[in-house]
């Protein structure tokens, strides 16, 4: 099987050109990425993974956001051309459609969506999984971020604070 055709990553082409919810398209390959490549950062899934996470802040008017994280996703994608990550996706059609959007952020510019370019097969997966997608409106999609619990989020956060903490304190009394 191709892995652009492993059921998370349909799911991520589902959202991403189905009902738009990008915030999902992050959940469900950050989860692909995690199991095929922990701790890659420079795999092309983070790629994707900033793609979505870049509209989504866009979307939101977060213009300086949306600008960091998609220059980003730019960089992670020239970085992998080639990559059998895009095998399924005409990769220059999404350099282009990146490159507009970085620069509809920088002038300013409202939101806008665009479909991702599959190949037949990878579309034929992905119009079927749209086909039950839960409906969802704009204002949902818009907040979707402050409607999950975060806790588990926020303990690791602090938990790594903690550990740099004792780092540096641990390099401050060996000095």
């Amino acid at each position: 099987m191709h892995p652009q055709h492993h059921t998370l990553f349909i799911d991520y082409c589902a959202f991403f050109n189905g009902n738009q919810d990008f915030f999902e398209c992050h959940e469900v390959l950050e989860e692909y990425w995690k199991e095929i490549a922990p701790g890659n950062k420079e795999h092309p899934l983070v790629g994707y993974v900033q793609l979505a996470t870049g509209l989504y802040h866009w979307r939101r008017d977060n213009f300086i956001g949306a600008a960091r994280i998609l220059e980003k996703a730019l960089h992670n994608f020239q970085h992998n051309m080639g990559h059998i990550f895009f095998d399924e996706i005409d990769y220059e059609i999404l350099l282009t459609q990146l490159t507009d959007s970085l620069s509809a952020i920088q002038k300013g510019k409202s939101f806008q969506a665009f479909q991702l370019t599959l190949s037949p097969i990878l579309e034929e997966l992905t119009f079927a999984r749209i086909q039950i997608l839960p409906p969802s409106n704009s204002n949902y999609l818009l907040h979707k971020h402050m409607l999950r619990d975060r806790s588990h989020i926020l303990a690791e956060r602090q938990e790594s604070k903690q550990r740099k903490s004792r780092r540096q304190c641990d390099l401050t009394q060996k000095s």
